[in-house]
Parts: structure tokens; C-alpha cells; sequence
């Protein structure tokens, strides 16, 4: 398992949060989407087969910019 911050751009109401978490929790692999608007991105919790570009494709789809993918460590 893998847990990641996606900075996002292009968010500016709880509409866009549904649509961001919405759009993340679709992806196979992905077990939790905690999208913030105050921080400006997701946390996610997916499995390792759910790649960064999928992600972006994601984001993208529901209209929204990934500007960065950090790494907040692996769980067991």
C-alpha cells in the first residue's frame, strides 16, 4: 500500500471536492480519498499497482490540474 499527498490547482468549492474525491475513489486501487480544499489537495490510500499517471489522468478527467505526487510512506 501506498499513502500520497497530490497537490491540486483549479479547486475553489465543495463541488470540486466531490468531483476530485469522486473521480480518485473510481480509480482500481484506490482504497480512501480525502480530498481538502483549505490544503489545496488529496491524501490517498491505493494499492502500489496505481501509478502517478493514473492519478494525473484522474485529476485531469474531472478537471482539475496534479501539480505534484509527494510519498507520505507505505503501510504494511
Amino acid at each position: 500500500m501506498q499513502r500520497v499527498w497530490l497537490e491540486i490547482k483549479g479547486m475553489s468549492c465543495e463541488h470540486c471536492v466531490r468531483a476530485v474525491t469522486q473521480a480518485l475513489r473510481d480509480l482500481p486501487g484506490v482504497h480512501e480519498a480525502e480530498v481538502s480544499l483549505e490544503r489545496g489537495g488529496a491524501r490517498i490510500t491505493a494499492d502500489d499497482t496505481v501509478s502517478e499517471a493514473d492519478l494525473r489522468a484522474a485529476v485531469e478527467e474531472a478537471g482539475y490540474d496534479l501539480v505534484s505526487v509527494r510519498e507520505e510512506g507505505a503501510q504494511a
